[in-house]
């Protein structure tokens, strides 16, 4: 990896990687913020150099990047090469009304994944209202967000503002959720159905050593799995 100095190092030191976490711990596995120069500002709204304002721009401006609540409960990026192998390790063939019913996913990841289903894309302000979600929700629903990410059945692919009766849009963007098969197509979701749990592990904990032989046996389990 070369040193980041700005957002498109970033994204061709990711390309590289294949994926990473967000932010500033790695939890001891891998992150590209260990390659970041110290031209990075966090939080400053420089679009090209602080990197809470990339997710926004990969979003923005790639079609083979995914970005969200992918390792550890925390943000990360994932690029379209390596989706296949993560859906295979972490999902499979599994169908979410089916985990649902086993008792592996929440109500109120069920009540999400119901409305967009139905919607295919909802800013998060929109997915509260057409879900029935009150205020009192706020934590089950954000911690449902996370865990449907984390199993790979819902994604961020946008952002919007809302919008007044006027039709006029006002105040801070609100992320867009869709379903996963609705990200990157069926091509992804049929690549990872020619591939094995077990295979899909070992791809990815070898690409994970090549970028850190010190990484630990236990966190990486956790990294490719969740």
């Amino acid at each position: 990896m070369k040193e980041i100095n700005g957002f498109q190092d970033f994204v061709d030191d990711l390309r590289i990687a294949g994926f990473t976490i967000g932010g500033e711990n790695g939890e001891g596995v891998f992150t590209l913020s260990d390659y970041f120069s110290d031209k990075i500002h966090w939080h400053t709204e420089d679009d090209d150099t602080d990197p809470w304002e990339w997710r926004i721009r990969v979003l923005d401006e790639y079609r083979d990047i995914a970005y969200g609540k992918l390792f550890f409960k925390k943000s990360g990026y994932i690029t379209k090469e390596w989706y296949p192998y993560f859906l295979a390790a972490r999902r499979g063939r599994a169908d979410l009304y089916e985990e649902y019913e086993e008792g592996n996913v929440t109500l109120m990841a069920k009540r999400i994944y119901d409305v967009l289903s139905e919607e295919k894309e909802l800013p998060v302000h929109l997915l509260k209202q057409y879900g029935g979600f009150s205020r009192e929700d706020k934590s089950g629903f954000d911690n449902a967000l996370t865990e449907l990410q984390m199993k790979f059945y819902i994604s961020l692919c946008g952002r919007t503002r809302k919008k007044s009766r006027k039709g006029e849009e006002y105040g801070w963007s609100s992320t867009v959720f869709c379903l996963t098969e609705d990200l990157f197509g069926e091509e992804v979701f049929d690549a990872a159905a020619g591939i094995s749990g077990e295979e899909a592990f070992r791809k990815i904990e070898k690409q994970i050593y090549k970028l850190n032989p010190q990484a630990p046996e236990r966190k990486v389990k956790k990294y490719i799995l969740g």
